[in-house]
């Protein structure tokens, strides 16, 4: 995966270029990048850490944050304990756990697709007002993923890979919105700033997410809890996606440095 991963680091070095430095991109097709809401290029006016401290006290950065960190605490648990939870609580083989672990992620696959990916963009074509449609993907997402409680409370295989594959099915299709609202919202020359608040976070929730489960099994011998845990932070994560994060659409730029000794008029003039 590392390997895939600088691979294609050097394929992007290689042919991405910003709209207006790329020599094979005519003036009309500039123009409809432009005009069709795409990010405008170039730094920011303002040091790194003017941007991160400016970010980090925006109520938008928070409710992203806290929502893909709820949403990154989930994945991870299914992701690394799936397998354990088959095996461990519904008394399955190794053989059996394998069969039925694929079925949730196929689901978390055509989800991500066809929803996250075709059908967003297709009902924003149509004319359908742009964070009302990538809002209600991520929260219907968002509220698909609590069916992770019904695992908590069958021990029927049947069942609980059918609540699963429920939840990772809407958490898949939560994904791509989640991952496009960086390049949405960031102030100019803010992008990369944005998501690495989100992914930094996020990965810290993968890590913790494991680590808690298997404290929470161990202790209680049961996954009753790990599931409620990670439903709990899902509401967490929804309440921030609709009340802090608000509408998707850009921060304000970073307000420029005061002189010393300029009045807030002088400095606006």
């Amino acid at each position: 995966m590392a390997i895939l991963n600088f691979a294609y680091f050097i394929l992007f070095y290689l042919v991405y270029r910003d709209p207006s430095a790329d020599r094979r991109l005519g003036a009309g097709e500039l123009d409809y990048i432009r005009s069709g809401g795409g990010a405008v290029e170039g730094a920011a006016a303002t040091s790194a850490g003017a941007m991160l401290g400016h970010l980090l006290s925006t109520r938008k950065i928070w409710g992203l944050t806290i929502g893909f960190a709820a949403y990154g605490y989930s994945f991870a648990l299914f992701l690394t304990w799936l397998p354990g939870y088959l095996v461990r609580e519904l008394h399955m083989s190794i053989l059996g756990s394998a069969e039925y672990t694929a079925i949730p992620w196929l689901v978390a696959t055509a989800t991500d697709l066809v929803i996250g990916g075709w059908l967003i963009d297709h009902l924003i074509r149509r004319g359908n007002d742009e964070t009302r449609v990538r809002k209600a993907v991520l929260v219907a997402g968002m509220l698909l993923g609590l069916a992770v409680f019904g695992a908590a409370f069958t021990r029927n295989p049947v069942v609980a890979i059918l609540w699963i594959s429920i939840a990772l099915g809407g958490l898949a299709a939560a994904a791509p919105v989640g991952w496009s609202i960086p390049s949405l919202i960031a102030p100019k020359g803010g992008a990369a700033t944005v998501g690495g608040i989100m992914n930094f976070v996020n990965n810290l929730m993968g890590a913790v997410a494991p680590i808690v489960t298997g404290f929470i099994v161990g202790v209680t011998g049961s996954f009753n809890g790990a599931f409620l845990v990670a439903g709990i932070a899902l509401v967490v994560g929804i309440f921030a996606y609709v009340v802090l994060l608000g509408r998707i659409e850009p921060i304000h730029d970073v307000p420029p440095p005061r002189r010393m000794g300029a009045t807030p008029n002088s400095a606006a003039s």
